[in-house]
């Protein structure tokens, strides 16, 4: 009884940490695509306040990313 709910656990632990880190990867996935566009607009002389807006945004996803992976610390400490 007690080695059944201990794989129920597992299973339940390991379900949820594959969740934390597929939504930890989404804000590093705008990470990479918004580095990508502020290249871009670099390279085509795009205005500055653009620039900025989308560095900003940078700067919120890796913020949302660490929170995230906070979470996945607290589960792992579970």
């Amino acid at each position: 009884m007690h080695t059944k709910i201990n794989k129920e656990l597992i299973v339940q632990q390991q379900q949820s940490i594959t969740k934390l880190v597929h939504d930890a990867r989404a804000p590093l996935n705008q990470i990479s695509m918004q580095a990508e566009l502020i290249k871009m607009m670099v390279e085509q002389n795009a205005p500055l306040d653009k620039i900025q807006q989308t560095a900003a945004k940078i700067i919120q996803n890796c913020q949302k990313c660490s929170e995230e992976l906070s979470k996945i610390s607290e589960q792992a400490r579970k």
